[in-house]
């Protein structure tokens, strides 16, 4: 078979055509991948250029951040707008701040800073964009909320002296700086000074329900079982006996002659006891008055042992809802002030936060105590009425079982056959009336070791035993450890912000503090006048909730 030749003809333009389409597409390709390239260039410039903003903006955000926050602070003295304005030009941005805005309240401040940079683009020029500017906008508010606060404050012996002026001066620095600002007064304050014991006032006291009332004006301590630490309220409907007002640690002469009771063998010293008799002491309920609170501080005394656990306990207490009636039974009749009303808020209640600041220089010391059946009441309820003579002040004791003459003098060393000097001439005493004029070992030696010890040994059993008898332990250092933490528990648990302080404190102290704290930047590791008063004024920082609001 043959072509024609119009058909070669054709054939031959088909493949001319062909190649010509091949030469004109490699062209093509070649301005496809150049414009290609163009376009790449361009994004990556433009990437620059974003990247270039985002960190200008950043850095203008994060100062203008910091420095309303410095100018919201309700602690800074200055002009806010100038400390904005001083802020922002240490950062570089002088030229960038476009305007400030500060509202001032009686309880709050709040400061709106804004910022504008041109950021100078050098790629986005190509596709139209003359101008990138870096936003920023920040807004900081410091506002006093409803605030509740237990100072627990250690008064211990061993605060006697520099320690315990420099925590006045402390203590009194941070009643002003949280409430100088709170005008509206929605920050409270109560005082828990404790040593062995805490000592609530005749006020407080009355409003529980005491037992073994022993009369003695300005020693109120109540006793708390176990059962009190398992919630952190305590109930004014159980019986809590107070503490005797006795000397049960100091001895006596030993001799099997008598001693007088006027003497100071015989006389109680008070300098030991768990309960101490300060006026100044007593705790402070809730108040807003920075006067009468700094008078309260500037008037504590050292003395005493310590534990720690008791005074979280009525701290943690004083802030329980449970409390609630109780404060509206002493604002009605006057002993607290009206705008406490409505107080302790509930746990749950998003307008206000409950603080302990528990402050110690030391650690637990076992607690001990005459024991209820020796507090108050007759002293002939132990079979053994002790009378005194209503002459001369010597005593006699009465053996209702003993042949013969049943009546113990001390000061005649003799059996009588009535008390002395006669019937009428005496009078049974009570409990509380033996311990206001006799320490507990001249008791057990004159009144019951001496008469019915036959040998020096047997005495001094019949001593030991009387003296076992009256005063026991009433809590060691483990359990009082355990009881603490038991409190502190509670408290977190019920989202009670608990600050601790370990002033100058030996480590067992520091061990308890630090483990109550709500966390480790809640501890305060105190070694000196300095750094107690540096713990209080970040306290009260950190309390005046400072924000930032965008």
């Amino acid at each position: 078979m043959s072509f024609a030749p119009s058909a070669r003809a054709n054939s031959r333009k088909l493949l001319n055509a062909a190649l010509r389409f091949r030469r004109d597409e490699d062209g093509a390709l070649i301005i496809f991948g150049l414009v290609l390239f163009l376009l790449m260039a361009m994004m990556g410039g433009v990437a620059i250029d974003v990247m270039r903003y985002e960190a200008v903006r950043t850095n203008l955000q994060n100062s203008l951040d910091r420095c309303t926050l410095m100018a919201a602070s309700l602690d800074q003295r200055l002009d806010p707008e100038s400390v904005v304005d001083d802020c922002i030009a240490k950062a570089g941005f002088a030229e960038n701040l476009e305007s400030v805005e500060v509202v001032q309240s009686l309880n709050a401040r709040s400061v709106v800073a804004n910022g504008r940079v041109d950021t100078k683009p050098f790629f986005l020029h190509m596709i139209g964009i003359n101008e990138f500017d870096a936003l920023g906008a920040s807004g900081a508010q410091q506002m006093i909320t409803n605030v509740e606060i237990s100072l627990v404050l250690d008064v211990s012996g061993s605060m006697a002296g520099a320690k315990l002026a420099n925590l006045k001066v402390a203590a009194a620095e941070f009643v002003d700086n949280m409430l100088a600002n709170d005008p509206n007064h929605r920050i409270s304050i109560s005082i828990v000074p404790y040593n062995a014991q805490v000592n609530l006032g005749s006020v407080l006291r009355a409003k529980y329900q005491a037992t073994n009332l022993h009369g003695v004006a300005d020693v109120n301590c109540l006793e708390l079982p176990t059962s009190v630490f398992n919630a952190p309220g305590i109930p004014r409907n159980i019986n809590l006996p107070m503490m005797a007002y006795a000397d049960y640690a100091y001895g006596t002469n030993q001799t099997n002659a008598a001693v007088s009771p006027t003497g100071s063998y015989a006389l109680p010293n008070y300098s030991n006891v768990f309960c101490t008799k300060a006026p100044s002491n007593i705790v402070r309920l809730p108040s807003q008055n920075a006067t009468a609170l700094k008078s309260q501080i500037n008037g504590l005394v050292a003395g005493g042992n310590t534990s720690i656990t008791l005074g979280m306990k009525w701290g943690l207490a004083l802030l329980d809802p449970s409390a609630r009636g109780m404060y509206s039974e002493l604002i009605g009749a006057n002993q607290m002030g009206a705008n406490l009303s409505g107080r302790p808020f509930a746990y749950t209640d998003p307008e206000s936060i409950k603080v302990v600041v528990l402050m110690t220089d030391g650690d637990h010391v076992a607690h001990a105590r005459i024991v209820d059946s020796y507090k108050t009441g007759p002293t002939s309820a132990k079979t053994n009425t002790i009378f005194k003579s209503t002459t001369d002040g010597q005593y006699s004791v009465y053996y209702p079982t003993r042949a013969g003459n049943k009546y113990w003098v001390p000061h005649l060393s003799t059996w009588s056959a009535t008390p002395y000097p006669s019937v009428a001439n005496s009078r049974a005493q009570d409990w509380q009336d033996i311990w206001s004029n006799l320490k507990a070992s001249y008791v057990a030696w004159q009144f019951f070791a001496r008469p019915q010890g036959a040998t020096s040994s047997d005495r001094t059993t019949i001593y030991n035993n009387k003296m076992s008898d009256m005063a026991q332990t009433y809590a060691s250092v483990a359990g009082m450890n355990n009881s603490l933490q038991q409190s502190c528990t509670l408290a977190k648990q019920n989202n009670v912000l608990v600050y601790g302080i370990a002033f100058e404190a030996p480590p067992g102290g520091q061990a308890q503090i630090s483990q109550c704290a709500s966390s480790e930047s809640y501890y305060f590791d105190a070694q000196n006048g300095t750094e107690i008063r540096a713990a209080f004024r970040t306290i009260a920082s950190n309390l005046s909730q400072l924000k930032l609001t965008q």
